[in-house]
């Protein structure tokens, strides 16, 4: 099964920006629940938590995507390096925020700061194509090792995250991905051997919206609910634990979560698929749907990590699948753009999960919040089934314009 990883990974210099990508991309999955567990035990609120995650989160999606134009226009180091910078100082405020328990606002004012982000996980992904172009089998194999490493984040990060934040200090969650951001981001931004070169902007048909592309729209419809289905998952879990009284092992169980996901990423990748892209990625939603909706019926953290462990097997094909109908959909030259906007609406759903789930766990406790996992994984479903004629077409019309090319 780890044959076709090989191969991918020893093409000249992909498995030192693969591995840096990893490194820079830790934060995403410790900063928002670094945030939750600091504020909330702090400032003893998970809706003034969910309402800072929420901020952080939705200035990071509402950003990325001009920050990902500009990487396609002007090259990732050159307009990367300088967004970190940004990023950083934004989570030093917000730790020393946290620490002198600042008013309210100074907290959103730190999470805007540190909002301004762009996406390595796209930045990696652009790499590979780049790398692979022509290649569409061993493209599909780097795109599901980067969802299997995305998972690999989701595994470390949420239980190093909760394990710092619980048994060293509440900021130590937000500390460290400052620190693996800085790591990181240095280490990849200095392999300029494998960027992609910089487009102008003429060539790519310049005023035109990427979201203004057929199929384009529907997939981030998808994906923000996706993303809220995700959001919701994470508040309602730690504060499902620490009603249990073991409030510690939220992170763990959203490791195992994750560890689901990157099994049937491996799985997935090693395998040639003859189905088309958008039923693949139907059936998964619909899959994640049906598992998310047994997190409402529960009753211990056993049981809760046994139905997160088999649901996340759904999780992250439909991400492959997700970002292979982006590469589908938009030029090449803007896929760092069209990546990042799918990143985007997961990240806003993300957001608006948990601040949702937020509020009603203060008022009714974790069961409300596993509702509003129920309510968002029903809208992804009507979303998904509304968008699969537009991808359906859209794969129709890749598929002409290949054989018309050969």
């Amino acid at each position: 099964m780890l044959a076709p990883y090989r191969g991918v990974l020893a093409r000249p210099g992909a498995l030192g920006f693969c591995a840096a990508g990893v490194v820079a991309r830790l934060p995403i999955s410790m900063v928002g629940i670094g945030i939750v567990l600091a504020v909330s035990s702090i400032y003893d609120s998970y809706a003034l938590a969910g309402r800072v995650s929420a901020v952080y989160i939705v200035i990071s999606s509402v950003t990325a995507p001009t920050i990902g134009k500009l990487v396609d226009r002007y090259g990732q180091a050159r307009v990367m390096a300088p967004t970190v910078v940004v990023t950083g100082v934004g989570l030093v405020g917000l730790v020393v925020a946290l620490v002198t328990e600042a008013p309210e606002w100074v907290l959103y004012a730190a999470a805007v700061v540190a909002g301004v982000t762009g996406q390595f996980g796209s930045l990696t992904r652009a790499r590979w194509s780049h790398l692979l172009r022509g290649e569409p089998d061993a493209l599909h194999t780097a795109y599901s090792l980067e969802a299997a490493l995305d998972e690999v984040v989701f595994i470390v990060g949420p239980a190093t995250a909760t394990l710092l934040a619980t048994g060293v200090a509440p900021t130590a969650g937000i500390v460290v991905p400052l620190v693996a951001l800085a790591i990181g981001a240095t280490w990849f931004l200095g392999q300029r051997a494998t960027q992609p070169p910089p487009v102008r902007p003429a060539a790519e048909g310049r005023g035109r919206s990427i979201l203004l592309m057929p199929g384009m729209a529907a997939i981030v419809v998808v994906f923000l609910a996706m993303g809220a289905i995700f959001g919701a998952t994470d508040v309602s879990t730690v504060a499902f634990a620490e009603e249990a009284g073991h409030k510690s092992v939220a992170g763990i169980i959203l490791a195992v979560f994750a560890a689901g996901s990157m099994i049937s990423g491996l799985a997935y990748g090693a395998r040639h698929w003859v189905r088309p892209l958008w039923v693949r990625f139907g059936i998964g939603m619909v899959a994640i749907a049906a598992g998310v909706s047994l997190f409402v019926v529960v009753g211990s953290l056993a049981a809760l990590a046994a139905v997160m462990f088999v649901t996340g097997f759904a999780i992250a094909p439909t991400l492959i699948n997700g970002n292979g109908l982006v590469q589908e959909l938009v030029p090449a030259a803007r896929l760092t753009e069209g990546l990042t906007w799918v990143g985007t609406a997961l990240g806003i759903g993300v957001s608006v999960g948990s601040s949702i789930a937020g509020a009603r766990i203060d008022a009714t406790g974790s069961h409300g919040g596993f509702v509003v996992v129920l309510a968002a994984a029903g809208c992804a479903v009507v979303a998904t089934l509304a968008s699969l004629r537009t991808l359906r077409t859209q794969h129709a019309r890749a598929l002409a314009v290949t054989a018309s090319v050969v």
